[in-house]
């Protein structure tokens, strides 16, 4: 197959090239591309309502985040116009929302295209400068669709039934040779049976070469299920594989290594919060390269890791960017200097011009003229354990929901061990904590990817730990953390991760898995 492989290869090099030559220039590439998506923003509905006419008067475009966007979305999903862009609206894909439950982000045939060229390049990159590949197998997965597609009002598909439909369609088909998908996989909608059937593939993948996925904990999660049921597979798999293998599958002492012998790289995010869990895949697959992901979100790719660059690289020639610093002043790519934090503004291709995107990151060298990014976190109001982007406003509206009557104290706290999970932390309760518990989760799960991460048992149950000296308990925290006392306010949703929580004086309730 390493041929092959390396006609692969040439098949990318064009849009490698072309990257790598506007990396040459960053300044003249980044207009480039804001100069189409103007072009874009002037012929929609939403360009003409604001009386942008010229690009010179680009920055009278409004910054803006979804909530200012949702009404011009909800119209386009109730008709066959695209509002925000002159293109046809492929799909939408559902992410995690700030007020509401979730965003519905639009997706045209050319911010399809941006998935499609970041691919070209992350894949040029790898086969050139990376492991030598010789089977080329992969498991490709963006995340399981395990709630039921549906459509718009006006018939525009909400969600995707395969992965490999965030790519264009002559990546999809010269991929297809290469990638390891179960029958019937993008159909079960049922957790443990996807994991069932996903283990399955997996462990019958003998020459598995690369596993990509977001949170390392995907991964981790799917580990431990072939870890508790490895007699139940050993079964099913009894007639698929050789004599051989399943002897080396049966047996509890035998590696991850072993079972996949070939394997060479683990994509996947390896920083802030997904760093320990990085580490610990590290740890299970001595030998292997994990290689941290680009900044990627539903709205957008933004960077992409390259070997050379031994950094991220921001997608420059697809997405034009904005980065505000501490100030409120706006920067340009170019303009970027070293160790200072900014907050990430971008428009796409997709109809989301001058849009918050809510991460924070810094520059940390230049590659081939072009700062390379590091992703330092989130905002301040969002927490993110394992891929669930909890925004303190829809908390909040949570916490309404629940009308958590005589509670004058109240905050959700993430923690990271035994397993990633949220705690709500209440001085009082009217009510039994496990019912409070059960809403509480129920309530988080209209998040998507809450939701998505729960049933995959990426996250743990929601707790909740009620005592009166919860508030005092919470402010020794901070002080020990080294914020001063006339600073510390009391948060809705503490969006930095602990530990532990201290179990003096607090009585917990778990919630049960949903599903």
């Amino acid at each position: 197959m390493r041929p092959i492989i390396q006609l692969f290869a040439k098949l990318l090099s064009p849009e490698a090239h072309r990257f790598h030559q506007a990396l040459q220039d960053p300044q003249a590439a980044q207009q480039k591309v804001q100069k189409k998506i103007f072009e874009c923003f002037v012929a929609s509905e939403y360009g003409r309502s604001l009386g942008v006419r010229s690009l010179t008067d680009w920055q009278k475009i409004p910054i803006v985040n979804y909530a200012d966007l949702e009404p011009w979305i909800e119209r386009q999903k109730q008709s066959q116009q695209a509002l925000l862009t002159p293109q046809p609206i492929l799909f939408y894909e559902k992410t995690s929302g700030s007020r509401g439950a979730a965003k519905w982000v639009p997706y045209t045939r050319s911010l399809r295209r941006s998935f499609s060229q970041m691919f070209c390049i992350w894949a040029h990159d790898l086969i050139t400068n990376g492991p030598q590949f010789s089977t080329g197998k992969v498991y490709f997965c963006i995340s399981p669709q395990l709630t039921q597609p549906t459509q718009t009002k006006a018939g525009v598909q909400v969600g995707l039934e395969n992965d490999a439909e965030y790519l264009d369609g002559w990546l999809q088909w010269a991929l297809r040779p290469f990638l390891l998908a179960p029958t019937g996989l993008s159909r079960l909608r049922d957790p443990e049976a996807f994991k069932e059937q996903l283990c399955l593939g997996l462990l019958q993948s003998e020459k598995l070469e690369i596993i990509s996925i977001w949170s390392p904990s995907f991964l981790s999660v799917h580990l431990d299920y072939i870890q508790q049921h490895r007699q139940k597979l050993c079964e099913q798999l009894r007639d698929r594989v050789s004599p051989q293998r399943l002897a080396l599958l049966s047996d509890p002492t035998t590696t991850w290594t072993e079972i996949w012998p070939h394997l060479k790289l683990i994509s996947c995010w390896d920083s802030v919060n997904a760093a320990d869990q990085a580490q610990a895949l590290r740890s299970h697959f001595s030998g292997v390269m994990v290689q941290g992901k680009g900044l990627l979100a539903t709205e957008a790719p933004m960077t992409v890791p390259l070997i050379a660059a031994q950094g991220s690289v921001p997608l420059l020639n697809e997405v034009f960017f904005e980065f505000e610093d501490s100030t409120g002043k706006i920067h340009l790519l170019h303009e970027l200097e070293p160790a200072t934090e900014y907050s990430i503004i971008l428009s796409q291709k997709g109809g989301l011009y001058r849009y918050r995107m809510g991460d924070r990151v810094w520059m940390t060298h230049t590659y081939l003229n072009t700062p390379c990014l590091e992703f330092l976190g989130r905002d301040q109001m969002t927490s993110d354990l394992v891929g669930e982007k909890l925004h303190a406003a829809f908390v909040a509206q949570v916490f309404d929901h629940l009308n958590l009557g005589g509670t004058t104290f109240r905050t959700l706290v993430s923690v990271t061990q035994p397993q990633p999970h949220y705690v709500l932390l209440l001085n009082q309760a009217d009510r039994e904590g496990d019912a409070i518990a059960q809403r509480l989760d129920a309530a988080l799960s209209e998040s998507p990817h809450y939701e998505h991460a729960r049933l995959l048992g990426q996250l743990a149950p929601a707790q909740v730990w009620v005592s009166p000296d919860v508030p005092d308990l919470v402010l020794q925290q901070k002080l020990q953390a080294g914020q001063k006392w006339g600073d510390i306010k009391h948060e809705v949703l503490a969006t930095k991760p602990i530990k532990t929580l201290p179990t003096v004086g607090l009585r917990s309730s778990s919630s049960g898995r949903v599903g």
